[in-house]
């Protein structure tokens, strides 16, 4: 099984290589499921794997002047806070279980991954439905014109997200990007992993000061495979349309929520 999970490892890499996100939604699934790491500790896990992953392969986009540093700051500033914020204090804030009602236990894990999975079903959507924003990706040299007041609420949303399931949320950052920011598609691939980077490695720090033992070991083996495959991934985007990989992904995502939705609905007593 962890041979499966290092495999999925380079897929989670390729995928943000490729389409700039969707990739990291499969993190915490690897975690949980192929190396039986507790629910609440792989979305902990999932910011550092992903916030590295991110960090390298923006440093490409950087060489090619893809990333917009005043979006990334406007942007990112409100959604490290909340992240940082979420993993330190709500998080652990979270009752276990969630919710007892007699024959009923919705325990913290299975609350968690369930939540985790609605977002893997959205995500999924936003990668096999075309966006309206297409439209507006096609103008490169279009100037910045920000919409301060959605994008902090965004950048806050984001971090909230992040921070509770450990997702980077590159599938909710693009589409603002494009839409609040109007940068083109490939400048918005490139802010996006900054802005992925920058959030999940700071708010991944809001769990070191709680109770729960780091493997580093695991987590620096583990990020090694997925940076390979963000690697390949950014150099196979040169030559693979990202319009075409996005909905197959998409569709892949798509199943492996729905799974997750029925085995934890399954596990409820």
């Amino acid at each position: 099984m962890e041979i499966i999970g290092y495999i999925g490892a380079i897929l989670m890499g390729l995928s943000l290589g490729l389409i700039g996100g969707g990739g990291s939604i499969l993190t915490v699934p690897i975690l949980v499921y192929l190396f039986s790491v507790d629910a609440v500790l792989a979305t902990a896990y999932s910011l550092f794997i992903v916030g590295l992953t991110s960090l390298v392969g923006s440093f490409s986009h950087m060489r090619m002047g893809n990333i917009h540093w005043r979006t990334a700051i406007v942007f990112g500033i409100p959604s490290i806070l909340a992240v940082y914020a979420t993993r330190a204090w709500l998080v652990p804030a979270i009752p276990d279980p969630i919710l007892n009602m007699d024959t009923f236990v919705l325990r913290k894990p299975i609350g968690i991954l369930i939540l985790f999975a609605l977002i893997m079903v959205a995500a999924a959507y936003s990668m096999i439905h075309k966006s309206k924003a297409k439209a507006t990706t096609t103008v490169s040299e279009q100037a910045v014109a920000f919409n301060y007041p959605l994008i902090l609420i965004e950048g806050i949303v984001v971090g909230t997200v992040t921070g509770i399931v450990g997702a980077g949320g590159g599938f909710l950052i693009i589409p603002a990007l494009v839409l609040l920011a109007k940068l083109p598609m490939k400048q918005a691939v490139g802010t996006s992993l900054i802005i992925i980077a920058a959030k999940s490695l700071i708010g991944f720090t809001g769990d070191l000061n709680g109770s729960e033992v780091i493997d580093w070991n695991f987590l620096l083996v583990f990020s090694a495979i997925a940076i390979g495959g963000i690697i390949a991934g950014s150099m196979l985007s040169k030559r693979i349309p990202n319009e075409k990989l996005k909905p197959a992904f998409g569709w892949f995502v798509l199943v492996m929520g729905i799974y997750i939705i029925g085995r934890e609905l399954s596990n409820l007593s």
